[in-house]
């Protein structure tokens, strides 16, 4: 699995059979935050400081913004979420064995062209879909473009999850994500879209 930015926490979650009310009972930090570690002592709570061999975590290094993968064979758990999602100018960068890094999101909303070879991928867009009017064309196209680059290399077919009109709604505004109330509401909306969609 990989995961960018929130990505990275439910990919986590997911490999770890972390439920959603585990996930829904932790603080969310108040922004902005300059605290070193906040995110980490977030995602340990949940997820432990163990290492996960099957998650791949996409952030952005420090100073020049570079696309890494970091992978939960050798990175902590709870270091790869937190470098994953520190949105710049909100949350601070997480350092990871001397190199700062900052929310993958910066770089690409879900790194789909960063994927393992697969017969069928998965592919949860949360920012793309319905969202933020023109600032959800830009994430759309990329995530278009990157899900085209993925199938011509692997030949494997995808499968996208993007918001609708309705879920969007819950949460319309940039900094609505941010709103623990919201992003209840939007995922009990996106769970319930999910599932009743045919496959």
């Amino acid at each position: 699995m990989i995961g960018t930015s929130a990505g990275s926490w439910a990919a986590a979650a997911t490999a770890l059979g972390v439920e959603y009310r585990a996930l829904a009972t932790l603080q969310v930090p108040r922004f902005p935050n300059p605290r070193a570690g906040v995110l980490a002592r977030s995602a340990r709570r949940v997820f432990g400081a163990g290492n996960i061999a099957n998650i791949t975590a996409v952030a952005c290094s420090l100073p020049r913004l570079k696309r890494v993968e970091l992978f939960g064979a050798s990175t902590p758990i709870h270091h790869m979420v937190a470098a994953s999602s520190a949105v710049p100018g909100l949350l601070a960068p997480q350092r990871i064995r001397g190199t700062l890094y900052v929310d993958g999101g910066v770089r690409s909303g879900v790194s789909v062209d960063l994927a393992a070879h697969a017969d069928l991928l998965i592919v949860i867009a949360p920012l793309a879909g319905a969202m933020f009017g023109p600032f959800n064309d830009v994430v759309e196209r990329n995530t278009d473009d990157e899900i085209a680059e993925w199938q011509a290399v692997t030949g494997g077919r995808t499968i996208l999850f993007a918001p609708s009109v309705v879920t969007s709604r819950a949460a319309s505004l940039p900094h609505h994500l941010f709103d623990k109330d919201r992003a209840m509401a939007a995922y009990e909306l996106a769970r319930n879209e999910a599932l009743n969609r045919p496959l």
